[in-house]
């Protein structure tokens, strides 16, 4: 069974998809710093200095000035804005990937397909033996 196990790990899809997903969530993490550290606060700017991580509905009966008072509150809430930054994570992640998908198929498309290999030796040589015997 450990050898079965051993097996099944040391595949190349188990060990890309793994390498695949540890690479994701890295990347993940990129788009998310990006899209909350450099692209909200411009949108947020240009919408008149709205930071978008602290929009959200109270649902509750009090008033609260900040989205972590409410929180810290218990105060249940509709987190809207961080709903719009999710949102924006995907659409950079899903464009950014699609940019580099495209790359790879154009990079592998212009790739010329390589030379046939040519005749072994043994094949040449009996190529000039049949040669030889046919002239006979």
């Amino acid at each position: 069974m450990l050898q079965e196990f051993k097996a099944f790990v040391m595949r190349g899809n188990v060990v890309d998809l793994a390498v695949g997903v540890i690479i994701g969530a890295a990347f993940g993490k990129i788009v998310t710093s990006l899209t909350n550290d450099l692209i909200m606060p411009v949108v947020g700017l240009a919408m008149g200095k709205v930071d978008f991580s602290n929009l959200y509905i109270n649902l509750g009966n009090g008033a609260y000035d900040t989205l972590k008072a409410a929180t810290d509150a218990g105060a249940p809430v509709l987190k809207y804005g961080v709903f719009i930054n999710t949102i924006l994570d995907f659409v950079i992640l899903a464009f950014i990937i699609f940019v580099m998908v495209r790359t790879m198929n154009r990079l592998k498309a212009e790739a010329p397909p390589p030379a046939p290999p040519g005749p072994t030796p043994d094949q040449q040589l009996l190529t000039e033996i049949r040669d030889v015997l046919q002239s006979r």
